[in-house]
């Protein structure tokens, strides 16, 4: 089997909402999904897929700013793989394309949160060499 990793194009950006219904369980209605795609995309945000057979089967974006501590730097977000794609070393191939991309556009650093409750992400990071640097707070106005 064949994947083509390649980042969105923005008149495609809505392609993704699918799949992030299935990473996020449906919690937020694809009408405000596409509203906040639209805004993303014009913002410091691509969004990068996994495709086989012209068929888009993982998505992560991709957040990108100079931070004080680390400098040039992207944030993978809310990485997502379809269950039948799985453990076949495709994350892995995902994140060598990510990291050799966000190198050619000059960025230093990665930096990424997952969810506590996500342990086979943590295993996942861990073995890509990612640390933890400390913890994610988030609150709801």
């Amino acid at each position: 089997m064949t994947f083509t990793f390649k980042i969105i194009e923005k008149e495609k950006i809505q392609s993704v909402i699918p799949l992030i219904q299935k990473l996020n369980g449906n919690k937020v209605s694809d009408e405000v999904l596409a509203q906040r795609f639209s805004e993303m995309i014009n913002q410091n945000y691509e969004c990068a897929g996994i495709y086989t057979n012209n068929t888009l089967i993982g998505v992560t974006g991709l957040w990108f700013c100079t931070r004080h501590y680390s400098g040039k730097s992207v944030e993978p977000d809310h990485v997502y793989i379809d269950e039948a794609y799985r453990s076949q070393g495709l994350g892995k191939k995902f994140f060598r394309w990510i990291e050799n991309y966000v190198k050619g556009k000059g960025f230093e650093s990665i930096e990424l949160n997952t969810y506590v409750s996500n342990a086979a992400s943590h295993k996942f990071y861990f073995n890509e060499g990612y640390k933890i640097l400390g913890y994610h707070f988030f609150k709801k106005l």
